[in-house]
């Protein structure tokens, strides 16, 4: 039962995997063709574009959404088995290989929400830069005349789109950082279980055990490092693009 809950555990987190990088993916693409599609005048193909877009948006948010669900179950399942009479031996393993697994699923549920929150930011501001250049249009087909006003209008617009696509470059960067990260953390994670599987093995040799321990620590504490050098890049580069 215990091996049975794992392989559909680690089932479930790969396809996660692969589901995030792709809703990842999107994001970027979503973000990327944004400047594209400004160039381009007509009425029509822009919101077919958008619309297939937030279709595939709210088709893959869904899908991930019930891939977490399953794998919080499978969790929940693997915690019960844990309190069955009769695996007391073994408890030490099963609760390690649960505290694992619940790791992985908070890292992937935290990364889902980070990336799907600033898919909506970008939408939110393509909208609302959408609206502004609309009522442009219509204050200039109106008049009929490019006065003062108008040039006003249309100099601020500029600005605004020269601020958006240098937030959208920085954006872009974060996620293809991110991208990196997530393929390095899969690495790291087939390490880990290697030295897990060695570790419950032999978990009964304290010496080898502290040493094991010790690694482990040591990787937490390399992991903080480079997500700190992460984050403070990613904010310089904010800083950067509003100033």
């Amino acid at each position: 039962m215990s091996r049975y809950l794992r392989k559909q555990a680690r089932q479930l987190e790969t396809e996660l995997d692969l589901k995030l990088v792709s809703f990842s993916k999107l994001c970027t693409s979503y973000s990327s063709s944004r400047d594209g599609r400004r160039g381009d005048t007509s009425d029509t193909t822009p919101l077919l574009n958008n619309s297939t877009q937030d279709r595939m948006f709210d088709t893959m948010s869904v899908e991930i959404e019930q891939l977490l669900a399953k794998l919080t179950l499978v969790n929940d399942k693997m915690a019960e088995y844990t309190n069955t009479p009769g695996t007391a031996s073994l408890n030490a393993a099963l609760m390690h290989t649960l505290q694992r697994h619940r790791d992985i699923l908070q890292d992937y549920t935290q990364e889902f929400h980070k990336t799907k929150g600033n898919f909506l930011a970008i939408r939110e501001r393509e909208d609302l830069l959408g609206s502004v250049r609309k009522d442009i249009e219509s204050y200039k087909s109106g008049s009929g005349v490019n006065n003062r006003r108008t040039e006003m209008f249309l100099k601020e617009h500029e600005h605004l789109r020269n601020s958006d696509r240098l937030m959208d470059d920085t954006i872009s960067i974060a996620m293809a950082t991110k991208e990196n990260m997530t393929s390095q953390r899969g690495f790291l994670k087939s390490i880990q279980s290697r030295v897990n599987t060695l570790a419950n093995i032999l978990y009964r040799f304290p010496t080898i055990n502290n040493l094991i321990q010790r690694i482990n620590l040591r990787k937490r504490r390399d992991s903080l490092i480079l997500g700190t050098v992460i984050g403070v890049c990613t904010i310089l580069l904010l800083l950067y693009a509003f100033h």
